[in-house]
Formats: structure tokens, C-alpha cells, sequence
């Protein structure tokens, strides 16, 4: 009797083994878009300046007009992570993922941003940087109906790491979306580069559906260009179209 009735509890013990390992890993939560955001911070970019880029997006994920897109959409929250950049060894998650579906929880993120001190440091290394961006949305618990990964920095090179056509056609072929913010002034002593920055940006470095690029063009309209960027992802919309932007935002 001992003997059956170890042999019964085994089975059971293998059964219940076996729907666990059938089970999803992870519970993942349904969101309008999965938004990783890749801030500049590479050698040409100084502490003060790193505070001013975390200051403008923790003002702009709380910005009424960004507000409103979140809530306009399918379901009305997205998941958001903030992460600094610079060489190929040098990628910080500064915010870690967090479901933005209101003021409260916009604030908090932007918070999380101001919180820590800088972390990443380094030349270059766009191609490093993207894929990145791109682990973190292949790993995290959520399920974004897009997948977006927007990157802004003040020059187009890359120094080290994979190349940026290789981390793009990954990112592509995934299905994702890569967006830009060109900084064309970081201190407003003169622009960065001697090169077409936006378009360099356009040639190389965005792609995917309804990829885009906004323009910073002094320290003045940085916040205004984050906040424009935040709404165009958000709402995907197109963003030849000003109009339609404009009474967003107003």
C-alpha cells in the first residue's frame, strides 16, 4: 500500500512538474508602446549638461500635451525606460522600466531620472547603444502593441562596437522602430558637427514604421523638442503633419 501510494504521488508530483513547465515565464502587461529612451552621454556631453537632458525629459513625460497621448491611447499607458549612453561598454539603465498611465506615475518616472548620478562615459558607439535598447524591450514584462527605441545624441559617429547599419537592420527586422533627436547645441557655442547632423540621422541611423527625427536646435527648445518627440511616439502619429500636432500640444 506505502509503495502505490508513493507511485501515485509521484505522478502527481510529475504532472503538476509538467503543467509548470508548460506555464508562461512571466505574466507580461499589455501597453499602447514600449518606449526606450537613449540619451547622449558621451565625452562631448558635461555633467551640467547631463542634469539639463534629465531635467527636460522628466518635464516632458509629465507635460499635459504628453499626457493627453497616453491617455488617448488603446489603452491608455505605456512602459518607458530612460538609458544613457556613450562607448561600447558603457550603457546605464538610468530608470528602469515603469508603466506611465497618469500624472502620478509621470511623475515618479521623472523623478527616477533626476535620482542617480552619471554613469556612462565614453566615445561613440551608436551601433552598441541601439542594441541595447533592444535587449532591454526583448527582455522586459511587457507587451507593447509598438516597440519604440529613440535615440538622441550630437554627432553621428561610432568609434566602437557594431556598426549602427547592423544594429539597425536587427532592429528593423524585429519589427521595432528606431526615432531621433539631433542635438545641434549643447552649450549654444556652435553646433556640434561640420555635417548635416538631422540628416546624417535620417541616412543612417532611424528606421521602421513611421520612423522620424526632431531637431534641438539650442538649449532653449530642447524641452519643446523632447515634448514633441514624446507625443509623436506616443500617439504614432506622422509627423508631417503640424497641424494635427499643433492642437495636441497647445
Amino acid at each position: 500500500m506505502k509503495a502505490t501510494r508513493r507511485s501515485i504521488a509521484l505522478l502527481m508530483a510529475a504532472m503538476l512538474g509538467g503543467l509548470t513547465a508548460i506555464a508562461p515565464a512571466r505574466a507580461e502587461t499589455e501597453v499602447d508602446l514600449e518606449l526606450v529612451l537613449l540619451a547622449d552621454a558621451t565625452g562631448s556631453i558635461d555633467e551640467d549638461e547631463i542634469r539639463f537632458q534629465r531635467q527636460g525629459y522628466a518635464e516632458a513625460i509629465a507635460d499635459p500635451a504628453v499626457l493627453s497621448a497616453i491617455r488617448n491611447g488603446l489603452l491608455g499607458k505605456i512602459a518607458i525606460t530612460y538609458i544613457e549612453w556613450a562607448d561600447a561598454s558603457s550603457q546605464q539603465i538610468v530608470a528602469d522600466w515603469m508603466v506611465i498611465d497618469g500624472p502620478d506615475s509621470a511623475r515618479a518616472f521623472g523623478d527616477a531620472i533626476l535620482a542617480p548620478p552619471r554613469l556612462a562615459y565614453g566615445r561613440n558607439a551608436i551601433g552598441a547603444a541601439l542594441l541595447f535598447g533592444k535587449a532591454q524591450i526583448d527582455a522586459n514584462a511587457y507587451s507593447g502593441l509598438r516597440k519604440v527605441i529613440d535615440l538622441s545624441a550630437d554627432s553621428a559617429n561610432n568609434w566602437s562596437g557594431p556598426s549602427i547599419f547592423e544594429a539597425r537592420r536587427q532592429i528593423v527586422d524585429a519589427g521595432m522602430t528606431i526615432n531621433g533627436l539631433a542635438v545641434l547645441c549643447r552649450s549654444c557655442s556652435g553646433q556640434p558637427v561640420s555635417y548635416d547632423l538631422e540628416q546624417a540621422f535620417r541616412d543612417t541611423i532611424i528606421g521602421g514604421p513611421g520612423a522620424f527625427v526632431v531637431t534641438a536646435e539650442n538649449a532653449q527648445e530642447f524641452a519643446n523638442a523632447v515634448r514633441r518627440k514624446l507625443v509623436l511616439e506616443i500617439s504614432g502619429r506622422d509627423p508631417q503633419q503640424p497641424a494635427a500636432l499643433a492642437s495636441s500640444i497647445d
